[in-house]
């Protein structure tokens, strides 16, 4: 009965959902691309695949780069497999077509609606779901179920907040958890949680993301063109609403060089040898970023009008920030970066993930909020890969002070690289309790 409820307001909703899709359409085209998918309408059916279709769940761009990770190792095991690549943002959408190859299959998450969920299983017949994270569909999870497609939650996490949002629609979320066929968490601490809403948890395998490797050819791009810049660079990795507006406010704050004849005259003069990169963490906020840095005062050098790296900038406090405006590129800016401040780490939003950080060996400074990746990021402070602190206006100082401290840099560039090499293994984990649900044994010999 409670479910029946849920759906029948997932139903009304439907007219909302389009709205919403034209309004982001605007800004985003991806948002505007094959809509009636997503309502279970699909205008060609697919050809019958040989093997298995491995179902896929990448809601957004972060989710569907930790996908990639997992679908190579797949690929290996299972070189028959065809692939099904679902997604809910467009940014995800568009993140996930660089990984298909021919025969594979892309499409949006069906609506919430037992309707179009026995569409979509119907349409491409899975022979098994794999979600990514912390997509979780009621409606989903029960037609998976009836039509005995084993639906697991991979790479797992799921926050306190989260946990306390789950139990307050108990009556809906419980039975969700339990239709699940395994959840395969990232920590003790997510396993825990998972249990407490009667999950399946049949493993701890760490996280995925310890398993992607940097794009070798863009970071060694980044790191030539640091070399290049004259001063050390400090990026502010990920950044969100309302942290890029508190960092420009600092540091329009700083004065011009002087004497430095006071503690206050120290930072200032360390701020003016360092140049700052803003990497927003949304690509529908670049043009309003860019607007905004120069509201303060600063003129923007924009990576989508770099042809062979930054123009290094020789100004001071009124000088030149860089804006990182391009999908696809960390690599290249953390290799670009000395020091990065951690994006949502600063506002109440739970952190970026700080992994890809290590992986590229660049030094992490973290504000207090950081409970999306609460293990990840106290595992990095203790090994000393990251440094905390306790707000923006310290962290631009830390920042500052560590990138003009070479042999200080250096240390912390060495934990990162200890810590990120120290905690892989996770895709291995992952792929063998994938292989054992299929039934079916590793064909590596093959």
């Amino acid at each position: 009965m409670t479910r029946l409820l849920y759906s029948l307001l997932m139903r009304l909703a439907q007219p909302l959902v389009r709205r919403k899709l034209a309004r982001r359409g605007v800004q985003e085209p991806g948002y505007l691309e094959a809509i009636e998918e997503r309502f279970g309408y699909y205008p060609v059916q697919p050809e019958a695949s040989q093997g298995p279709t491995i179902w896929l769940h990448a809601v957004s761009l972060g989710e569907t780069r930790v996908a990639a990770v997992l679908l190579a190792r797949l690929r290996e095991r299972l070189p028959g497999m065809r692939l099904l690549l679902t997604h809910g943002t467009a940014t995800g959408r568009a993140e996930g077509a660089k990984l298909l190859q021919p025969g594979d299959l892309q499409t949006w998450q069906p609506w919430d609606t037992p309707a179009a969920v026995q569409r979509f299983l119907k349409q491409f017949k899975p022979s098994i779901g794999i979600l990514m994270e912390t997509e979780i569909w009621p409606n989903l999870a029960a037609g998976c179920q009836q039509a005995g497609v084993p639906l697991v939650l991979a790479n797992a996490r799921l926050s306190d907040k989260s946990l306390r949002q789950a139990r307050r629609l108990a009556w809906l979320a419980r039975p969700a958890y339990r239709r699940l066929a395994a959840v395969w968490a990232q920590t003790l601490d997510d396993a825990a949680r998972f249990f407490a809403l009667g999950a399946d948890v049949q493993g701890v395998f760490g996280n995925l993301k310890f398993d992607a490797m940097p794009n070798a050819e863009q970071l060694a791009t980044g790191r030539a063109w640091r070399r290049r810049a004259g001063r050390p660079v400090v990026m502010f990795a990920s950044s969100r609403e309302g942290e890029e507006l508190a960092l420009l406010q600092i540091l329009a704050s700083f004065k011009p060089l002087a004497p430095v004849d006071s503690a206050q005259d120290a930072i200032n003069s360390v701020a003016n040898h360092v140049q700052w990169l803003i990497v927003p963490r949304h690509p529908q906020r670049f043009d309003a970023v860019a607007a905004l840095i120069e509201s303060h005062g600063f003129s923007v050098s924009r990576r989508s009008d770099w042809a062979d790296g930054p123009a290094a900038d020789a100004g001071s406090a009124t000088g030149t920030i860089w804006l990182g405006d391009s999908l696809g590129e960390m690599a290249l800016y953390y290799g670009l970066a000395d020091v990065a401040l951690l994006g949502g780490s600063f506002e109440p939003l739970g952190g970026q993930n700080l992994i890809e950080a290590a992986a590229c060996a660049c030094p992490v400074v973290m504000g207090p909020h950081t409970f999306n990746f609460a293990e990840a990021a106290a595992l990095a402070q203790a090994a000393g890969a990251a440094i905390r602190v306790s707000s923006l206006q310290q962290a631009v100082a830390v920042a500052q002070q560590l990138a003009n401290d070479p042999a200080a840099q250096q240390a912390v560039v060495s934990a990162a690289a200890r810590f990120s090499s120290a905690h892989r293994g996770a895709v291995e984990k992952t792929v063998s309790a994938v292989l054992a649900l299929l039934g079916q044994q590793g064909v590596d010999a093959l």
